[in-house]
């Protein structure tokens, strides 16, 4: 049976009313609940403010940080080359094969290969034997040579003993002779402090020797040996050098050195020419310097020579002085034949004392100066120092001649005669330009 609420009206209407109570009491309890928590959370409705921070604190905040990164990195690097071997060893395998091609001559049999190395080894001793030939050949050209090459030593006699003593030695060689002398060319630092000379004579026979002429321009000497005083097998053995032509000289070309290049007396060497861009500039001309990979003793003197026996240059220490060089440079003797025929003929030669740098027709035209030579350098107490000439003139025309750059100025001043007054012309920069100037110069000499 089922027993509705319209059945039991008071029923109905009490259930009502509980439920109304209930409903009641719930709203109450919510009520009141929510007045707790109102009252226990009430710290969230206030405002949270960050404490500021001084410049100090940050400062050190970002040290902190620094510190922490870079400590990071180490560790981070450190683990990164500990594991990277194991790393490499289980993830990464290469699997490509290096091959090496194998050549038809390996798979050849074996009495192929001895016939090749009986072959190679005939090939070895063949040109063993050309090399001694070569050696051979070249110290028969070495050998001739040296009979125009002597020992020039600077003595000082004594007062009442007829001992000398030697201060300083160079190499020299036979230029010239004639029925009554034997002329000989070496450095003009041997005449330094000196009055007294002797030559040695292929480092056997001595002769005292007299002092022709000498250019401290170019520091080059001319010694005279009184033939009287010289054995006649000695005068059979000497010869009179030949001259080469340094001009057509290559990089590469095979040399011989001869002299005291070493320190001693007979020294011998083989080379090439390794350099011809180097000058030797003097007061008044330039010189080619012959550049070798042959080594020179300090202070070493000798005479370079080609393999036809002829002279090329004069080997000196002190040509390049700023390169530090312990090789052995010469004065191309080319640049030094026209100074050489005065001084053989006991002539001296012409010095003006002034020397500078090329101004040609590109230069002239991109800098507007007049075509000559800029002079850059006047010694003091020379002819053109005299005349008046200075630095940044310009040298056109001397006694006649006209001059268009450093060899044709050189050339000009060989013409002159020492002692002769010649005309120099020349233009000066002036306020406005530059203007023609004319200098009266008296040629002197270094000697």
């Amino acid at each position: 049976h089922v027993i509705s609420d319209q059945s039991f009206p008071k029923l109905k209407e009490q259930k009502e009313k509980n439920s109304d109570n209930s409903s009641a009491d719930e709203k109450k309890d919510t009520r009141k609940s929510q007045k707790e928590a109102g009252e226990n959370f009430s710290f969230l409705q206030e405002t949270v403010k960050t404490k500021k921070k001084s410049g100090k604190s940050r400062v050190m905040q970002y040290i902190r940080n620094i510190l922490y990164g870079t400590i990071f990195g180490i560790f981070a690097c450190c683990s990164f080359f500990a594991l990277k071997p194991w790393a490499e060893e289980i993830f990464y395998h290469d699997e490509t094969k290096v091959t090496i091609p194998v050549e038809d001559g390996d798979t050849a049999q074996d009495d192929d290969s001895q016939d090749d190395a009986d072959d190679s080894q005939l090939s070895t001793e063949t040109a063993a034997e050309h090399y001694e030939e070569m050696l051979d050949s070249m110290y028969s050209i070495a050998e001739k040579a040296e009979k125009s090459v002597v020992i020039v030593q600077a003595t000082e006699k004594g007062d009442w003993t007829t001992e000398t003593m030697n201060l300083r030695q160079s190499s020299g060689v036979i230029v010239g002779e004639n029925s009554r002398e034997i002329l000989v060319l070496t450095d003009a630092l041997i005449c330094k402090e000196a009055t007294h000379w002797k030559v040695t004579f292929n480092g056997k026979e001595e002769s005292d020797a007299a002092l022709k002429k000498q250019d401290k321009n170019r520091n080059i000497a001319v010694f005279s040996i009184d033939k009287k005083n010289v054995s006649d097998a000695t005068q059979k053995r000497i010869e009179v050098a030949t001259f080469g032509n340094s001009n057509t000289c290559k990089r590469g070309q095979v040399v011989i050195a001869l002299g005291y290049i070493f320190g001693y007396d007979d020294g011998l060497s083989y080379g090439v020419i390794s350099s011809k861009s180097q000058e030797a500039v003097f007061d008044d001309s330039q010189c080619q310097v012959l550049g070798t990979n042959i080594s020179l003793a300090e202070g070493g003197t000798g005479i370079l020579v080609n393999l036809k026996g002829e002279v090329l240059g004069l080997i000196r220490s002190d040509i390049l002085k700023d390169t530090g060089s312990r090789t052995a440079n010469a004065l191309a003797i080319s640049d030094l034949k026209e100074v050489l025929e005065m001084m053989l003929n006991g002539e001296s030669v012409p010095y003006l004392g002034a020397y500078g740098n090329a101004v040609t027709e590109e230069i002239s035209e991109q800098q507007n100066i007049p075509i000559g030579v800029y002079i850059t350098n006047v010694q003091s107490d020379s002819p053109a120092m005299d005349a008046g000439i200075q630095h940044g003139d310009i040298i056109q025309e001397i006694k006649g001649m006209t001059v268009t750059g450093t060899a044709s100025y050189t050339k000009a001043i060989e013409k002159c005669t020492v002692g002769e007054i010649i005309k120099v012309r020349g233009q000066r920069r002036g306020s406005n330009g530059y203007v023609e100037v004319t200098y009266n110069v008296t040629i002197g000499s270094k000697e």
